[in-house]
This record gives C-alpha cells, sequence and structure tokens, in this order.
C-alpha cells in the first residue's frame, strides 16, 4: 500500500467480489464487480434492495460477453426471485452505461440519468459526426501529436464507443443536483460533477451514511480529465476542481463506494490528496513551460509508462487539461506556428 492509501480507511480489506458474485457492504447494498478490456480492468456495480421485494442497480458494464456473463451469475445467484425495477447510472461512459439497454429492456426496467450524460450517450452510441472519434486525429495533431502509427490507431478507434455501448433506452427519468431518489425506502441526494464526463450523478444517503462516487472520487487513481475534440476549448480540470467543493459538507467518515479500487472512508482526506496531485501536475507543467510546449511533449512529464493508443488519447486530453487550465489562469500563452501546431509556455 502506497502512502497516500495508508492514509485512507478500508472495511473490507483486500476482499473483493469475483465477476458474477456479491458483497453486501451496507444495510441493502451489494458490491458488484465487472471485468473490462483495458488496463484497468474492473469497474464496480452497486445493487440496492428497493421498495416491494424489488432490486435497483446503479451503473451496468461494459456491453462485453464477459460482463454479460458475470450479470447472468449474479441474477441466478444473488437476486433472489427478485425483479430488478430501476436502473441508474452515474455518467455515459462505456464501462458504466454499456450494458444499460440489456439491463432495463431484460426487465421492464426505466434508466434514470442526468440530462448531459443521458445525451452524450445517446449521440455517441449512435456514432454521430463529432463525437465518433474521427476528430481525435485533428484534435491531437494540432497539440503536436506526430507518430504516424499512433495517429493511425487512434483514427481506427471511431466504433471504440458503440462496441461497448451498442444502444441506449429511449426514453429517460432524469436525475437533477440537489434532488433526492428514494431507493428502498430511503432518500439518497444527487450530487453532480464536471470534468470528468458531462454531467456525472454521484448519490449520497445521509441514513446510511454512505457515498456512491462513481468516478468523481477514486481512492487510488485520479480520475480522467480531458480536453477532447468535441470541445477543443474546454477546461476541465478547473470544473472538476470546483465539483470537488460539492462534497464539502458530507461527513470524512462516509464510505465511499467509487467505480474504480476498494470502498473507503477518508473522504476529504482523499480529496486533499486529489488537489494536491493536480497541484503538483501543473506545477510541473509550468517549469516545463519555460519553453515552448504542446500536449504531446508534455504527456512524458505526467505519465512515466509505455502508452498504447486507448492510453495516448486520454493522456494526451489530461496534458492538455492541465494547459488549459494554466492558460485561463494566465499563467501560460497559447501559440499557434506555421504549420498549425499550437503550443503553451509561460508568460514571463
Amino acid at each position: 500500500m502506497n502512502p497516500l492509501e495508508a492514509q485512507l480507511q478500508y472495511p473490507f480489506g483486500d476482499t473483493v467480489p469475483a465477476p458474477g458474485d456479491a458483497i453486501a457492504v451496507g444495510t441493502g447494498i451489494r458490491w458488484l464487480r465487472m471485468p473490462l478490456p483495458f488496463a484497468l480492468d474492473h469497474v464496480n456495480l452497486w445493487l440496492l434492495d428497493d421498495l416491494e421485494d424489488t432490486l435497483a442497480v446503479v451503473d451496468c458494464g461494459a456491453a462485453t460477453d464477459d460482463s454479460r456473463a458475470g450479470w447472468e451469475k449474479v441474477m441466478d445467484g444473488h437476486f433472489g426471485g427478485k425483479p430488478l425495477a430501476r436502473v441508474l447510472v452515474t455518467h455515459c461512459h462505456p464501462d458504466h452505461v454499456g450494458l444499460a439497454d440489456w439491463l432495463c429492456t431484460r426487465w421492464g426496467a426505466p434508466l434514470a440519468m442526468t440530462a448531459g450524460e443521458y445525451g452524450f450517450a445517446r449521440m455517441m452510441a449512435a456514432a454521430l459526426p463529432g463525437v465518433d472519434g474521427t476528430g481525435a486525429v485533428a484534435h491531437f495533431r494540432r497539440h503536436g501529436l506526430s507518430d504516424p502509427d499512433m495517429l493511425e490507431k487512434m483514427q481506427s478507434r471511431k466504433n471504440y464507443y458503440p462496441s461497448l455501448v451498442p444502444a441506449v433506452p429511449q426514453s429517460y427519468y432524469r436525475l437533477e443536483d440537489g434532488h433526492e431518489v428514494e431507493i428502498g425506502g430511503r432518500r439518497w441526494r444527487v450530487i453532480t460533477g464536471f470534468g470528468h464526463s458531462p454531467e456525472h450523478a454521484s448519490l449520497y444517503c445521509a441514513g446510511l451514511n454512505v457515498l456512491i462516487s462513481g468516478d468523481m472520487v477514486l481512492p487510488r487513481i485520479s480520475t480522467n480529465v480531458s480536453v477532447f475534440a468535441i470541445e477543443p476549448e474546454g477546461n476541465p480540470l478547473q470544473q472538476y476542481l470546483d465539483s470537488l467543493e460539492r462534497f464539502a459538507d458530507l461527513p470524512d467518515d462516509v464510505l465511499v463506494l467509487p467505480s474504480h479500487g476498494k470502498p473507503f472512508r477518508g473522504l476529504h482526506t482523499r480529496i486533499g490528496q486529489l488537489r494536491d496531485h493536480h497541484a503538483a501536475r501543473l506545477a510541473e507543467v509550468v517549469a516545463a513551460c519555460a519553453e515552448p510546449r504542446s500536449a504531446a511533449d508534455i504527456v512524458p512529464l505526467m505519465f512515466r509508462r509505455p502508452l498504447d493508443a486507448h492510453m495516448l488519447s486520454f493522456a494526451l486530453g489530461e496534458a492538455l487539461a492541465h494547459l488549459h487550465k494554466l492558460w485561463r489562469d494566465g499563467i501560460v500563452r497559447r501559440e499557434t506556428d506555421s504549420g498549425g501546431i499550437i503550443r503553451f509556455r509561460t508568460k514571463y
């Protein structure tokens, strides 16, 4: 365990559920874990007892054969004959919404998401121009990526989202910031967050002292905040840091149920760690920008390991997110050379 992890409390130790299994983590809450075909190899899902002997689930997993098989085992072994009455999704990324349509159709269950996440999921599943990945090559080329092999691999990723989210339900119930959702006779407050995705929904139950944090607060890694082609002038890092303030009124001993990693306590300690992490990265980027630097130049500074095309797209987006915060804060200026490459350098 690294020193930062040691500052948190893990009430379930090293225990994690196998795919198809479930672990009780609170009154009426069970922890599921489904595999992912990435370096980040799992996603946590949360099965909740609902009213009238029914069940609700928060997040669904990606639409892969392994995840479907895991769900079949869960339904056979842990549903206890109860129907799935509701599907809630924190945000539009494939590991969270991928199997929503499959589950909703199978059980006749409604979907609940925020409007921002639902709209983006529908657009990306439909592979609409501009959100289908084809714009990534030009976007990252402008920001200094020149490796032809990587550019070709990124171009071929245009079907990445629809392959993991083949369909999204055609209707939904809207989750809104500050509103409460009643699940199993208990109230869960919606806390929206920005920067990682368009309108991420975390869920907090004061009665249980539990926070389903989604990807907004993770125990071991910092959630990705990226500038992508669809919003090329975005400032997602600032949005993310601002969003962390929305958890300020929660107790520090709240049980945090994250989408990746293990349940933990020490919410405000972890938020402080995340702020320190980004402050350190920003300081490194400022120092590097004494000379003009593109986002591609910054990637090796922030990510000191080999990256495949999938990971590189997120690394480039995150490097650009840090550069954009510094640019919006007036600490660096942005320059475009004669070849159309965008670079950043400190003003003074």
